[in-house]
């Protein structure tokens, strides 16, 4: 069976997606908006142009990065791209909900804010994605009529000139501790890739690992972290950089020291926005029906809000839109927690409890959320 991944080089959860199609080495072939038959089959049954989207054999069509692993995942058990191990699938799934979501503002910070250093850099990356068949010039010139509607995003995910400061120290002081953590391990836990990994490339290959501006700093700055971009688009999951390291995850269930050093940062850094999301949602579904769009508006979006937050982070007052979609994803990562057993739970609330991540995992929304037509919507 070959699978189609509608998506592009420069998407966000392509990279996500694709990272996973390679490290689980299903066959697949990868193909643009640009080509006739988004627009003639995919476009009407997913409703927005959004990708990834994955396109099975059978003509089933899921929209996602996230529920494309999960579709994947339930029919090809093996090779094994996710620990078992209570803790270690734990700190799997938040660092999947960190990377795909936390990081957003982060990446596109990055990309629109340094825009006219790299302005036919993404001109190109656009233009290729939505458009075939037409002269440099011409994709060039729709490209930028794209290029603005994205651009607009900045504002509801908080990104200002005022706030680009924190931003970019809080984005130094992260790869750096990725950057001694890939010194002497692969991948997150050890020598196989996780759900983890798979939602860190999110932003860490087409935004921040590729675009030229966020490309060099990491190079320069990180030159370990932007090797396992390299690795996590590399079928072998075995790479001789590591000699003697073997295709397994850290034994016992372990956390590598070098990771929890990750941690740390992460959590200090995720919980003040957090803590107000979760207000918000709160506040916004009270007394809602069950079916309802997860949304400001009631239209919907792949990224919707539910009102604006403002938190104090890093010395500054941190004002964007709320982000239900961060909460869903934790969500995951909750819901697996509360399931342990005693003894599992215990090891848990202690990596927890080294790390700072005690407060996260404790956060609750009075209401949940599951999708539906590609959409978030109140559960029962």
């Amino acid at each position: 069976m070959t699978y189609t991944l509608w998506g592009s080089a420069h998407s966000l959860y392509t990279g996500k997606a694709r990272s996973y199609l390679v490290k689980k080495g299903l066959p697949f072939r990868e193909r643009y908006l640009s080509h006739p038959d988004f627009a003639a089959r995919i476009l009407p049954a997913i409703g927005k142009s959004s990708v990834p989207v994955l396109e099975t054999e059978q003509g089933e069509i899921v929209q996602d990065s996230g529920d494309i692993i999960d579709l994947l995942e339930s029919r090809h058990p093996a090779p094994v791209v996710d620990p078992v191990s209570p803790v270690q699938k734990l700190v799997s799934l938040l660092f999947d909900a960190f990377g795909s979501e936390y990081l957003l503002p982060t990446a596109m910070h990055y990309r629109w804010s340094y825009r006219e250093q790299q302005e036919e850099f993404l001109r190109a990356e656009f233009g290729r994605a939505i458009i075939a068949n037409r002269t440099r010039e011409e994709r060039r010139d729709t490209a930028a009529k794209v290029m603005a509607f994205f651009n607009g995003f900045l504002p509801n995910l908080g990104v200002f000139p005022e706030t680009a400061p924190a931003i970019e120290a809080a984005y130094l002081d992260l790869i750096d501790a990725l950057d001694e953590h890939f010194q002497w391990h692969p991948y997150l836990l050890g020598g196989l890739p996780s759900r983890g990994d798979f939602g860190m490339m999110a932003p860490l290959f087409a935004h921040l690992g590729r675009d030229p501006v966020p490309a060099g700093i990491m190079k320069a700055k990180a030159p370990n972290l932007f090797r396992w971009t390299e690795r996590m688009n590399s079928s072998p999951v075995s790479d001789g950089e590591y000699p003697g390291y073997t295709d397994a995850y850290a034994a016992e269930d372990a956390i590598p020291p070098t990771l929890e050093a990750v941690m740390r940062i992460m959590f200090a850094d995720w919980l003040p926005g957090l803590v107000a999301d979760v207000a918000s949602f709160n506040m916004w579904s009270a007394g809602k029906e069950a079916g309802t769009v997860v949304s400001h508006d009631g239209n919907g979006t792949i990224h919707p809000h539910v009102g604006k937050v403002a938190f104090d982070w890093r010395g500054i007052t941190y004002r964007r839109g709320s982000q239900p979609h961060m909460l869903w994803m934790l969500s995951a990562a909750q819901a697996h927690y509360d399931r342990l057993d005693a003894t599992a739970k215990t090891r848990a609330d202690e990596a927890l409890g080294r790390t700072g991540g005690t407060d996260i995992i404790s956060l609750k929304l009075d209401r949940r959320m599951t999708r539906r037509n590609n959409l978030l919507v109140l559960a029962n």
